[in-house]
């Protein structure tokens, strides 16, 4: 409700580190002015209303609201000031200015009350834009601040990525970020590019393959040639199409705008015509005034602020109690309104780890399933590559005696080397491991006889079909598959969960494009996601939601929800809970117009007396704020998850 709140990110410098930013980094709420003045506000006004409340003498709380009005309203009243030099009139303003009457007419508790709502409100818009340029610098930080040049005569020098330009070459040592988008011209290696693809596995670059600025290296050592400047690489691409996206958003903005505009002018036109129509035909200066500053009374528009927020708000609370935090009342609302949903692959619907799903000892080995687990994890306790992990993972999720391992070597994209019990052991990927598979098979050798095979999989969440099934309920379409992974893998996810409509092998930029592309049609879409490719996507689609558990900085921050405990089935709940919501909201609009047409009709028409006209006021303040409030009710998200199952 506050207007003079930019939404538009804040220009970003380059980064200084090749971390995503630590907790500190974070704006805290209190290092926001509109938060610390919202907080004083809200304090003193708890203070003066308790002493107000027991029977306290003036002098003691008189103070107190003065604090709070002063605290909450110095900021809307200046820019309400700038708007009126500017020949324009804001809702900002003509809250002001009724709370100046009402307190002129001894409501000082009204006043106060609307001071507060809007102080807390601009406070809230203020953190979120905040918290959103934050997670955009965060993002660049992923790209390294250095990268080692090598020149023509085979020298090598720590250079600022900044400074690179195309057709430099790059030496990427392992566990290295690479600096710039290129292809790779010696060396092996296995890089980590799900910030970029969403790819749930490393992928194996040799000669000839694209890498991408801000993927980490993982065994190897890569020379790499520069094929684009870093001011357009696929991450700062990324950047631009989150700020990009969020700009989008202003058309409905400024809509609001117009509406505000319209109505505080005619509020305030309303009421001097209030008081100057009976003083030229008569009337007393204070009677005039009294009717006047009744008029003002009963016709802000508290009784329809609050009609909205509690609604809204409460729906927040019961779903944050339930592990989704909906980052607003604006959020909310766009959840409720989605017609059409699209959802990524990798971390979403499936888990986001490789996981062993198949153990298979060859005949001949005199092996069965747990010994060629426990001779496999054995050779793998020394990796740090994330398919050995999983390997160990599964031997000691079964229970089983692992035997020490010596000699250990990897090779990057072949695999790894142990003496286990006094034989060689090799396990790696079978064949070529090509990106048409869906599943990722590893060889076990012993002694150089093959001996056996693991197939690893990126596992299908168990409540996936579930939520796809519920959210094709809720907008009467089959949600779209949108993934940078292979169509093979896709196909897989889709099958299994009864999705018809994949799109695979896609950059984030086509993830958005994707997005519109059904919003063009006239649908409001729902993208559910995780990664940081995912982050443009979330901000370009009506309502976004990132998973939480293991989602990125930058997909946390764009989202407008975030699924803390990673239960997708509470995607569909938050949206049936919105929809209630935005219900309750409809019926508390009617109810706070009704109220506010009948007592300005009565002060125009009649004689509404001033404690009436109060009493009308605060007490359909009162109903409307109730009816939102049943919303905190534990049944509210019960009656929410079971209309989904």
């Amino acid at each position: 409700m506050v207007c003079g709140v930019s939404t538009t990110l804040a220009p970003t410098a380059p980064a200084t580190t090749p971390r995503r930013p630590a907790p500190g980094r974070r704006t805290r709420v209190l290092a926001l002015p509109e938060a610390r003045w919202a907080l004083v506000s809200l304090l003193a006004f708890l203070a003066a209303l308790a002493l107000d409340l027991t029977g306290t003498p003036g002098w003691a709380y008189g103070p107190l609201y003065a604090l709070a009005y002063a605290a909450g309203g110095w900021e809307p009243a200046l820019e309400g000031l700038r708007a009126l030099r500017e020949k324009t009139l804001d809702v900002d303003l003509l809250m002001i200015v009724a709370a100046l009457g009402a307190a002129a007419i001894g409501q000082v508790l009204d006043g106060a009350l609307l001071i507060v709502i809007f102080a807390t409100s601009g406070a809230l818009e203020a953190l979120a834009t905040a918290r959103t340029a934050d997670s955009v610098r965060g993002l660049l930080d992923l790209a390294p601040a250095t990268a080692t040049r090598v020149g023509e005569d085979g020298t090598e020098e720590a250079v600022p990525t900044a400074d690179l330009a195309v057709g430099d070459v790059l030496l990427i040592r392992p566990g290295e970020r690479i600096g710039a988008d290129g292809t790779v011209l010696d060396g092996t290696g296995e890089v980590d590019q799900a910030t970029i693809t969403g790819e749930s596995l490393p992928v194996l670059k040799t000669p000839g393959d694209d890498v991408f600025a801000g993927t980490l290296n993982g065994t190897g050592a890569l020379r790499v040639r520069v094929g684009r400047d870093p001011a357009d690489s696929v991450i700062a691409r990324i950047v631009a199409l989150v700020e990009e996206a969020s700009r989008t958003k202003a058309p409905t903005q400024l809509f609001i705008e117009k509406i505000e505009q319209r109505y505080a002018v005619g509020v305030v036109l309303a009421t001097l015509a209030v008081f100057g129509v009976p003083l030229a035909f008569g009337a007393s200066l204070t009677d005039a005034l009294l009717r006047a500053m009744t008029f003002m009374i009963v016709a802000s528009p508290c009784a329809v602020v609050l009609a909205t927020m509690p609604p809204l708000l409460s729906a927040i609370a019961n779903a944050g109690r339930h592990g989704v935090l909906v980052k607003s009342a604006v959020a909310m609302e766009r959840l409720g309104e989605i017609d059409a949903t699209a959802l990524d692959k990798t971390g979403t619907l499936t888990e986001g780890t490789p996981e062993v799903t198949a153990v298979r000892p060859l005949p001949a080995s005199g092996l069965d399933e747990d010994a060629l687990l426990a001779l496999a994890a054995a050779a793998e306790v020394p990796s740090e590559h994330p398919l050995g992990r999983a390997v160990v993972a599964a031997a000691r999720a079964r229970g089983l005696t692992l035997a020490p391992a010596g000699d250990f070597t990897a090779t990057p994209g072949r695999g790894v080397t142990a003496t286990v019990a006094g034989r060689t052991v090799d396990v790696g990927r079978a064949g070529a491991g090509t990106a048409a598979d869906d599943a990722t098979t590893v060889r076990v050798s012993r002694d150089g006889v093959p001996v056996g095979t693991l197939v690893l999989t990126d596992r299908l969440r168990p409540d996936a079909a579930g939520a796809t099934a519920a959210l094709t309920a809720l907008t009467g379409t089959s949600p779209t598959l949108l993934t940078g992974d292979n169509a093979r893998a896709a196909a897989r996810v889709a099958e299994a969960t009864g999705l018809t409509e994949v799109r695979a092998d896609l950059f984030p930029e086509d993830k958005v494009t994707a997005v519109r592309g059904l919003q063009e049609a006239g649908r409001k879409v729902l993208f559910v996601g995780d990664g940081v490719n995912d982050a443009p996507a979330l901000a370009a689609a009506h309502a976004g939601v990132a998973m939480g558990r293991a989602g990125s900085d930058l997909a946390l921050e764009t989202a407008d929800a975030v699924v803390v405990r990673d239960e997708l089935t509470a995607v569909p709940a938050v949206v049936r809970l919105s929809r209630t919501a935005r219900r309750l909201v409809l019926q508390n609009l009617v109810i706070a117009d009704a109220f506010i047409t009948v007592l300005v009709l009565w002060d125009l028409i009649g004689h509404l007396p001033l404690p009436l006209g109060v009493a009308g006021h605060e007490g359909s303040t009162v109903l409307v704020g109730l009816n939102g409030l049943r919303l905190l009710r534990e049944s509210a998200w019960r009656s929410a998850t079971a209309q989904e199952a």
